[in-house]
């Protein structure tokens, strides 16, 4: 199922509702149907930089163990990580688009709603 988010403030972003669901999760919100009121957004931003930089920073750490593990010869498979990272969409690039309506929407002083 898509999730429309609109704002007078932005263009309409769709996402797929299981990947918005922890977006709006993070935010208190349900992925049926609901409204960021333009006094939330700040609150919204705040939240959103925060899981996004928790998440570079476990990002960070696992690349640093899986460089720590090295096979018999002392090489790391870095071809192999590479191919993992090409088929994942980080959480910071599924947030992006929503991220940024917000900050529109901040700015302007406008909702944000989706499911309406």
């Amino acid at each position: 199922m898509l999730i429309t988010f609109k704002s007078k403030a932005a263009a309409d972003i769709l996402m797929y509702a299981e990947h918005a669901k922890r977006l709006l999760d993070l935010l208190g919100k349900d992925v049926a149907r609901g409204i960021i009121t333009a006094a939330e957004t700040g609150a919204a931003i705040a939240k959103l930089e925060a899981a996004i930089e928790a998440e570079h920073a476990r990002e960070a750490e696992l690349a640093a163990q899986r460089e720590a593990e090295t096979d018999d010869e002392g090489s790391f498979d870095a071809e192999n990580h590479r191919q993992l990272a090409a088929k994942t969409v980080s959480f910071g690039a599924r947030a992006f688009p929503l991220l940024e309506m917000l900050r529109a929407a901040n700015a302007a002083g406008r909702d944000v709603v989706w499911g309406v």
